[in-house]
């Protein structure tokens, strides 16, 4: 496994079959250079002119052991960049691109710029989650939509996955 995706993210998944495919893919992570693209949906209006969102994350433990993350001034550095990629009543479709490679990262970044991401149990707030339940939503909507890099030896490539079915029906529900 090259790289993680949150429990309850769908998407794209890169396995190397071979232990220096493997080293190559870790350092193009290390250094910044593979582009990663999710889709998430985001209760409220998110605004054309936020396309950063850069505040500092830091992990948390909880007594049950629950990992959470918050923004902190003593946390790590991270930048998030959204861009809009369809508005609905009441949601946003945005694309992500996470610069740096925290834990929850766009669901707390977006939570701080006060757009949780619709059926995210962690971070989401009442009128997200009201939402969420209106739309039947049962799940996090985070995919993990491409993935695009330089391998050597290879050159470059894309790869893509798209939404299932569960929700492309939450984003045809909002259409109509």
């Amino acid at each position: 496994l090259v790289h993680r995706l949150d429990r309850d993210t769908s998407g794209c998944l890169l396995i190397a079959k071979r232990r220096s495919a493997l080293r190559t893919l870790h350092e193009l992570l290390r250094n910044n250079r593979v582009d990663k693209r999710y889709l998430a949906l985001v209760c409220g209006k998110w605004p054309r002119s936020l396309s950063r969102v850069e505040a500092p994350l830091a992990k948390n433990v909880l007594q049950s052991g629950e990992r959470m993350v918050r923004v902190s001034r003593d946390g790590k550095p991270s930048l998030t960049e959204f861009s809009v990629v369809e508005r609905f009543d009441g949601a946003t479709l945005v694309e992500a691109r996470p610069v740096t490679g925290r834990t929850h990262q766009i669901r707390v970044h977006a939570q701080h710029a006060g757009f949780p991401l619709l059926g995210d149990s962690k971070y989401a707030s009442e009128n997200a989650e009201a939402l969420a339940a209106q739309l039947g939503l049962k799940r996090l909507f985070l995919h993990a939509r491409r993935l695009e890099f330089m391998m050597p030896g290879v050159g470059r490539l894309t790869l893509e996955a798209g939404l299932d079915d569960e929700l492309e029906t939450i984003l045809e529900k909002l259409r109509n």
